[in-house]
């Protein structure tokens, strides 16, 4: 179930029936939660249920199910399994045979989403990005690739960088930076990616707290021209990333994933065809 991000008032009236009424309360941190229900007055068990033993709790959870007793799922703010552990759990409970009822509620990525102001025909969650590597720039890759609007999270000691290698794989498009959600410091800016970065480093206040990232899609290329088509012909005349620079500037999209575009396409001219 859904827990307040911040604001200990947006929990709903459902979510404290069920933790008033549950057996068992499975919370990713137990002094967390625990404070969450004293505040509340509810008294209830508490069990550990952390990224790092789910695997082994979701036995003893299925265990207390087929007894008859009631198991309430809780992270440490917004919805389990939504960058919070609890998806293992769930799975194995559904695979048991036993019911799993939603309990919604407040969330960092819809209150960032609906407030940013960011108009869009569909909107990839991209969680938290890989840390740093080849999976993180792969990460970056994709999200260039598609033109919908994009949210991810991102931590405190990582926004700065995170913003940097946005604004380099998805080029100047607006980003809402949301920060302290519910909380007393909340913010919510909006501004160009390329000043992001700047923004962020010219006050310390800035790069504390949690994220939410809101980057606008990818805007139709000008003039009906279709980037792939345009990248096709130009990557069989020139390298990848020439005909990635040259296509960005006809198309107006993305030179990071118009590269990996041309990557892919000379991948498949060097495969050799199998004789038949």
């Amino acid at each position: 179930m859904a827990t307040p991000i911040g604001n200990l008032g947006d929990i709903t009236a459902r979510a404290l029936e069920v933790l008033a009424h549950a057996d068992v309360v499975a919370a990713e941190d137990t002094r967390v939660s625990r404070a969450l229900l004293t505040h509340f007055g509810i008294s209830a068990r508490l069990v550990s249920l952390r990224e790092h033993n789910e695997r082994a709790a979701a036995a003893g959870v299925i265990g207390w199910l087929g007894q008859g007793q009631s198991v309430a799922l809780v992270s440490d703010a917004g919805t389990p399994a939504v960058s919070d552990p609890g998806a293992h759990l769930v799975g194995q409970v559904r695979a048991a045979g036993h019911a799993v009822f939603p309990v919604p509620g407040p969330s960092a990525l819809t209150a960032a989403l609906s407030a940013s102001g960011i108009v869009a025909d569909g909107v990839v969650f991209a969680g938290f990005l890989p840390a740093k590597g080849a999976d993180r720039r792969r990460r970056l890759a994709d999200l260039a690739a598609g033109p919908w609007a994009m949210a991810l999270f991102e931590s405190p000691h990582r926004v700065a960088t995170t913003l940097v290698d946005l604004h380099a794989a998805l080029g100047d498009r607006d980003v809402v930076i949301a920060r302290e959600l519910t909380k007393r410091f909340e913010s919510i800016v909006r501004m160009p990616l390329r000043e992001a970065a700047a923004w962020v480093a010219a006050d310390a206040d800035r790069s504390r707290g949690e994220f939410v990232l809101v980057i606008e899609g990818r805007e139709p290329a000008r003039g009906g021209v279709e980037a792939a088509k345009v990248i096709a012909v130009l990557a069989e005349a020139l390298p990848p990333s020439q005909a990635a620079a040259l296509a960005a500037k006809i198309t107006g999209e993305s030179r990071g994933g118009l590269y990996r575009a041309a990557l892919d396409r000379s991948a498949r001219k060097s495969r050799p065809v199998k004789p038949r």
